[in-house]
């Protein structure tokens, strides 16, 4: 059988065998009585690794996304978001349907505000007060870039002198941290509120966590009764997650690598375009002519790939990826686009 190789998201990532074997044996009790050891252990050592006082264990992103805002707004509000902002396009409009909170789209090219569009927020006794600032990092949209720490630093501190509070997307924080050589906390310091996936890079099955103060969690965990995610021996779940946070966050580095060298070798795939400088961890974007027609043809050559529009694809490495896949990748791209 034909090896696939499945470049669409590390979401796709299947549990280890030693998560598979720490679920089987995990220690369990309802966690909605607060009497699972597992998940409180996982939000222990999460809440360690983020250097924040709590975590709250999550059944996906886009609810602990959700639960964070919840907790920090009411509606009508007005969130300052990046106009590319996962949370904002891609989590099937929770902040209008749900949150009722009031978006506040910026276009900084590194997917954070700039000083300037900060100061552009609308404030005044006709206008929705602005109460959140919500950042993403690394960014999805523009191809897995990361923040570095002194750009947090210089955002999150605008934020709080404007008496906002801030919200971290970090979904792949870990790919963040690892591209940077920093410690996870050292990203998350300037918000108060921060979430992590642990089912993505991380290999988890399920799951992700909203780390912040103690009164913050609280009321999120509120929050995630209101919204139906309250689990129950949900230690299962948080097993494989421990796993993940203590076996799975240095070895982000080597899908960073395969991503670079996929990217140098669809560079030089003719009709193909690259920015090599984007490729800072595990995502690719390729500028294609007639992107959905390229994804069929490279799926009939087992390559699965991910249409971000007419002209562009997005690629993701993990750890089902080998150096061996890309460059089976690559010959399937030039055997596609010759095709075209």
């Amino acid at each position: 059988m034909t090896r696939t190789i499945d470049l669409r998201s590390d979401t796709v990532t299947q549990p280890t065998e030693a998560m598979r074997e720490a679920m089987a044996r995990a220690e369990v009790g309802d966690d909605v009585y607060g009497e699972d050891p597992t998940v409180a252990r996982l939000e222990a050592l999460a809440a360690s690794m983020l250097g924040v006082e709590a975590a709250l264990f999550c059944p996906s992103g886009t609810m602990a996304n959700l639960v964070a805002v919840l907790a920090q707004t009411a509606p009508g509000d007005l969130v300052i978001v990046g106009r590319l902002a996962h949370l904002y396009i891609n989590e099937s409009g929770w902040i209008g349907a749900v949150a009722g909170v009031v978006p506040w789209p910026v276009d900084g090219p590194d997917g954070a505000p700039t000083l300037a569009e900060l100061e552009a927020v609308p404030r005044g006794p006709f206008a929705p007060p602005p109460v959140l600032l919500c950042l993403e990092n690394t960014h999805n949209f523009l191809g897995g870039t990361v923040l570095p720490p002194a750009r947090m630093d210089e955002v999150t501190a605008a934020a709080h002198d404007r008496g906002w509070r801030v919200h971290l997307d970090g979904a792949r924080l870990f790919n963040a941290a690892v591209a940077l050589g920093v410690p996870v906390a050292r990203l998350a310091r300037g918000a108060d509120s921060v979430m992590v996936s642990l089912s993505k890079g991380l290999s988890a099955p399920v799951g992700s966590l909203l780390g912040g103060s103690a009164a913050l969690v609280a009321r999120a965990r509120q929050v995630r009764k209101r919204l139906g995610g309250g689990m129950r021996q949900a230690g299962v779940l948080a097993a494989a997650g421990i796993v993940a946070l203590e076996t799975m966050v240095a070895r982000l580095a080597e899908d960073h690598a395969t991503a670079r060298a996929l990217a140098r070798g669809l560079r030089d795939v003719p009709g193909l375009g690259v920015d090599l400088e984007r490729v800072q961890t595990n995502m690719v974007m390729v500028e294609a002519p007639d992107a959905p027609r390229l994804v069929q043809r490279l799926a009939a050559r087992g390559v699965l790939v991910h249409a971000l529009g007419l002209r562009r694809l997005r690629l993701v490495t993990h750890r089902h990826v080998t150096m061996d896949d890309v460059g089976m990748a690559v010959d399937a791209f030039h055997a596609a686009m010759r095709e075209a």
